[in-house]
């Protein structure tokens, strides 16, 4: 039976460079994640970044990533699988956090970030049990199983920013996940699930109009881009 990465006790960096690697293939939809890429996503420099990938892909321990130079770094079956399973940990304890907590979406991201490492499966399974087995994190991100499937159907989303006048949608989920973003939307009334109508796609201004309710919200093209919709007939 195969040791799981827990048992393996991972370092912090390696769980973040794997599932950061995952999460920026999911966005753009590429298996190979470019280094400079890697390095935006956490906030380090692209020489750190490529030392670390070149560790990993030489690795006699564990087979995680291939690198190659110029080309970027893609996950291995097993590096996928790890990155999964750090994506479960982190969307549950968000849930746990809204749920037991009472704490708003954009302030468990953090602090899921700083719990993640250190919960057992076993904790982590009894919090998804506790949740009943949820489909979706507070942000619509689908919560992976304990075997790495993602759970939900598969649901046609598209970005709002894809929109034309007149289109009515749902709000499904919301990839800009940071604090200020999310602060705005909770202010302008926008939650998951919510359902809105387009007044005006305004392309050449870069901006999109949307009525929610009785509210009317004017959003970047930029910030449309990261809310997932379903179109609502």
């Amino acid at each position: 039976m195969p040791t799981s990465p827990s048992a393996r006790k991972l370092s912090l960096a390696v769980e973040n460079y794997l599932k950061a690697v995952l999460q920026i293939g999911t966005r753009t939809g590429n298996e190979w994640v470019s280094t400079g890429s890697l390095a935006e996503e956490l906030s380090l420099s692209p020489g750190t970044v490529t030392s670390m990938l070149k560790t990993l892909d030489e690795s006699k321990t564990d087979d995680f990533v291939e690198y190659k130079p110029y080309e970027g770094v893609r996950l291995t079956e097993e590096g996928r699988r790890t990155a999964l399973l750090m994506l479960r940990r982190h969307r549950l304890i968000e849930l746990f956090l809204v749920h037991t907590l009472d704490l708003t979406w954009d302030q468990v991201h953090e602090e899921a970030e700083n719990m993640e490492h250190a919960v057992s499966d076993f904790l982590v399974d009894r919090i998804d049990e506790f949740l009943g087995h949820p489909e979706a994190d507070p942000h619509g991100d689908p919560i992976p199983t304990a075997e790495g499937q993602l759970r939900g159907e598969q649901v046609e989303a598209v970005s709002l920013a894809s929109l034309v006048t007149g289109a009515r949608f749902r709000l499904h989920r919301v990839m800009n996940q940071s604090t200020e973003f999310l602060r705005y939307l909770t202010k302008s009334g926008i939650s998951l699930g919510i359902e809105g109508e387009v007044l005006e796609a305004n392309p050449e201004a870069g901006i999109i109009s949307c009525r929610y309710k009785d509210q009317t919200v004017v959003l970047g093209f930029a910030n449309a881009e990261s809310l997932l919709v379903v179109r609502v007939t």
